[in-house]
C-alpha cells in the first residue's frame, strides 16, 4: 500500500461535532439538541432562504459553473466595509469555501517544509493541521489567563517564522486580545511575517476594546483578516467565508485557490444575508440573552467558566470532560469536549439552554 508523507501521517484528523441525526440514530433518541459546533441557533436570514428558493427556481443556473470571481458578493462586502469606515476594495477581498479553506490556501502559498508558524494552544486546531500538512513547524504557545499570550508569541518569532495565527475571539475559550495589546504585538512583528487574524466570531463581540485589525491592513502591513458567514449569519452548511488583505498578498493566494471554490448558492445566500441587519441584530441579541442566562445558572450551580465574547462558553470542570460529554449525549444534549477537564457549549435558543441546564443538573 502506498505510504503518505511522514509529516502527513503524524496529523491527527479534525473531529467535528456529532451531527444530530447520527446521535439520534446511534442512541435511538428523538429531538436531540446540538450545542457543539457554534452554529447560529436562530438559523439563516429569511432573506437568504428566499434567495436560495429563487435561485433553485432558475433551473438553467444549476448546470452552469458559479462566478469564480464572486464579483457581486465581493462588491457588496466592499460597500459594507466602506460604510463601516474601512476602505477595502473588491480586489482586496478573497472568497473561500468557509474561512477554513482560506487558512489552507494561505499556508500553501506562503509556507514551505521547515518553515515555522506561531499560534496559541489551545486554539483552533486547523492552524496546526494546515501547517503540518505541508511539512511546516507549528510553534504552539500556551494561553495565559485563557487568552493568547501575545508577548510570548512575539518572542517566539524567529527568522524561520513565516506566519502567525491569532483567533480573536479565541476558539475554544471565547476570550479576546484587546486593542492596546494587539497594537503592541504588531510593533514586534517583522516585515515578511504574515499575521492571520481569524475573526470568525467578531460580530458577537461586545467589548469596545476589540482591536481594529483593518487599521493595519490600511497601513499596508502583512495581515490577512478572515471572517465567515458560517457563524452569526447562519450559513454553515453552505461553506462560505472571506479574507481581507492587500492586493499583492491575494494575487499570490489566488494562484492556489481553486477556480470555482465557492458555489453559486452560497454566494447568493451570503449576498442576501449581508443585507439583513434585522436578522443580524436578532442573532446577537439571542446570544447575549443566552449568555447571561447560562452565566446565572453556572454561578448558582458553583460551576467555573470563562466569560465569552463569542457564541460559546468554555466550562472548567472538576471531572473528566469525556465522561460528562457521554452522559449528556445519552440525554440528547450534544456539547463539545475541549480538553481533559474542559467543555465548550454553544449558546442556544432559550429552550435549548434550559434543556442543557436541566440535563447538567441531573448529572452533577
Amino acid at each position: 500500500m502506498i505510504k503518505p508523507l511522514e509529516y502527513v501521517s503524524r496529523i491527527k484528523p479534525y473531529v467535528p461535532g456529532k451531527p444530530l441525526r447520527e446521535v439520534e440514530r446511534e442512541l435511538g433518541l428523538r429531538e436531540c439538541i446540538k450545542l457543539a459546533s457554534n452554529e447560529n441557533p436562530a438559523g439563516p436570514s429569511p432573506k437568504a432562504v428566499e434567495a436560495l428558493k429563487t435561485f433553485m427556481g432558475k433551473s438553467g443556473e444549476l448546470c452552469r459553473y458559479p462566478d469564480g470571481s464572486g464579483f457581486y458578493l465581493k462588491n457588496a462586502l466592499s460597500e459594507k466595509l466602506f460604510a463601516d469606515g474601512a476602505k477595502v476594495r473588491p480586489e482586496e477581498i478573497i472568497l473561500g469555501n468557509g474561512s477554513n479553506e482560506l487558512l489552507d490556501i494561505a499556508v500553501r502559498t506562503f509556507l514551505g517544509p521547515g518553515d515555522e508558524a506561531v499560534m496559541a494552544s489551545p486554539s483552533f486546531v486547523v492552524y496546526a493541521m494546515a501547517v503540518q500538512s505541508i511539512g511546516g513547524v507549528a510553534r504552539e504557545m500556551r494561553l495565559r489567563n485563557h487568552t493568547h499570550d501575545l508577548p510570548a508569541m512575539a518572542d517566539a518569532i524567529t527568522p524561520k517564522t513565516k506566519m502567525v495565527f491569532i483567533a480573536n475571539p479565541n476558539n475554544p475559550t471565547g476570550t479576546i486580545n484587546k486593542k492596546d495589546e494587539f497594537d503592541a504585538f504588531m510593533k514586534h512583528v517583522p516585515d515578511g511575517v504574515l499575521v492571520v487574524m481569524d475573526e470568525a466570531y467578531c460580530e458577537y463581540v461586545q467589548d469596545p476594546e476589540y482591536p481594529d485589525t483593518l487599521k493595519f491592513f490600511g497601513q499596508g502591513r502583512d495581515i490577512l483578516i478572515l471572517r465567515t458567514f458560517s457563524k452569526v449569519y447562519g450559513l454553515a452548511s453552505l461553506r462560505i467565508g472571506y479574507g481581507i488583505a492587500n492586493k499583492e498578498i491575494l494575487e499570490e493566494m489566488n494562484k492556489i485557490r481553486e477556480p470555482f471554490n465557492t458555489n453559486a448558492m452560497a454566494q447568493e445566500a451570503a449576498l442576501a444575508a449581508l443585507g439583513d441587519e434585522a436578522h443580524l441584530k436578532r442573532s446577537i441579541q439571542i446570544n447575549e440573552e443566552g449568555k447571561q442566562f447560562l452565566y446565572g445558572q453556572f454561578d448558582a450551580l458553583g460551576l467555573k467558566y470563562v466569560p465569552t465574547e463569542a457564541n460559546f462558553i468554555y466550562m472548567l470542570l472538576d471531572t473528566e470532560s469525556r465522561g460528562l460529554f457521554d452522559t449528556l449525549l445519552r440525554k440528547g444534549v450534544i456539547v463539545r469536549p475541549a480538553g481533559p477537564k474542559e467543555i465548550r457549549v454553544t449558546v442556544g435558543l432559550p429552550e435549548e439552554n434550559r434543556r442543557f441546564i436541566e440535563a447538567l443538573k441531573s448529572v452533577i
